[in-house]
């Protein structure tokens, strides 16, 4: 689970799952102190935020202990997915993601997970 605490960010949702029906889609909000919205994210998506203002910080709540094997690297300004990235702002990106490969790279290497096993971490009632 993801909210921004002071100042505002704008969070981004990738569905990641090969094999999902929404599969390479995503959704975006805003997140600030005075809204009180959170983003709740499951297995599978991939997340991104752009801080909007200055000293913006954003708190994360994470349902077992942090492992980067896990993760999923994706260009988060990969021109096919289109995300809605604001166009005035100098963006300081890491390494990481400057290097990580586009969605359709990560798909073809088999880096990404699949809709099926993310379904059967949470089986439906």
């Amino acid at each position: 689970m993801v909210t921004c605490v002071s100042g505002e960010l704008l969070d981004v949702v990738v569905d990641l799952r090969v094999g999902s029906p929404t599969f390479g889609r995503w959704d975006s909000v805003r997140l600030d102190p005075v809204s009180y919205r959170a983003v709740y994210l499951e297995e599978g998506l991939g997340h991104a935020f752009v801080a909007l203002r200055d000293d913006t910080v954003a708190a994360y709540l994470n349902s077992e202990e942090y492992n980067p094997g896990a993760e999923h690297e994706i260009d988060p300004f990969d021109p096919a997915l289109g995300l809605p990235w604001p166009k005035d702002l100098e963006y300081l990106v890491s390494e990481r993601d400057r290097n990580a490969p586009r969605l359709a790279e990560a798909e073809r290497a088999g880096l990404l997970p699949s809709y099926e096993v993310c379904r059967a971490l949470h089986p439906r009632r």
